[in-house]
């Protein structure tokens, strides 16, 4: 009986050593599928920059942001955002950091869009000093009509940001109708976005 006791207990060790490898590998087998599925995004001819969001179409989350502290512009200073500052006319809502070199890039596309005055372009300083913001903008100009300081960027994450770059385009009633990852270029900006500002402003369906 003791040996068969005995070797009962050397199974044990052994059925669990032989365990091990399988966790082991799978972060490796994780880590594998979202290489898969990533390539297969590259693949497939999809703009990258056109990632799904659970909020399209939905209305943008509430939130209240107080303005970036000294920020003058035109008229004064510079106000803050809010849901309520959405309502009644369709809004791009860059998010922005002056850390951000891509914000830098598209900056110049930004300042475009400000002069269309069918619009209202406002911004979300995500993560981000004031002094930093204010240098920011004083160097490169600021076109947004109102910026809200999401220092500790919790506002952003209501709105599903994954970094900086992105824009929205909200529509009159406060509805959610694109999203656009990453710095927007003259050409995405002319082949993308443009067309879903126009689809905002005639009431299309949210994409």
């Amino acid at each position: 009986m003791d040996a068969e006791t005995g070797s009962g207990m050397d199974d044990a060790p052994r059925a669990k050593r032989r365990g091990l490898p399988v966790l082991a590998l799978l972060p490796l087998v994780v880590f594998g599928a979202l290489a898969a599925l990533f390539l297969l995004q590259l693949t497939s001819g999809r703009d990258t920059s056109l990632v799904p969001s659970a909020l399209i179409g939905k209305p943008a989350p509430e939130f209240t942001l107080q303005p970036v502290p000294e920020l003058l512009g035109e008229n004064g200073p510079v106000p803050g955002l809010s849901k309520a500052d959405l309502l009644g006319k369709v809004s791009v809502v860059n998010v922005f950091a002056s850390w951000c070199v891509p914000c830098r890039q598209e900056h110049p596309i930004l300042t475009g869009l400000a002069k269309d005055k069918r619009v209202q372009l406002v911004g979300i300083n995500y993560k981000d000093k004031a002094e930093n913001a204010r240098r920011f903008l004083g160097s490169l100009g600021n076109p947004y009509a109102r910026i809200g300081a999401d220092e500790a960027g919790r506002a952003t994450i209501d709105w599903g940001v994954y970094g900086v770059p992105e824009t929205f385009i909200v529509g009159r009633d406060g509805t959610i109708r694109f999203k656009f990852v990453g710095p927007l270029s003259q050409e995405t900006f002319d082949r993308v976005f443009a067309p879903e500002i126009e689809k905002a402003l005639v009431g299309g369906e949210a994409r």
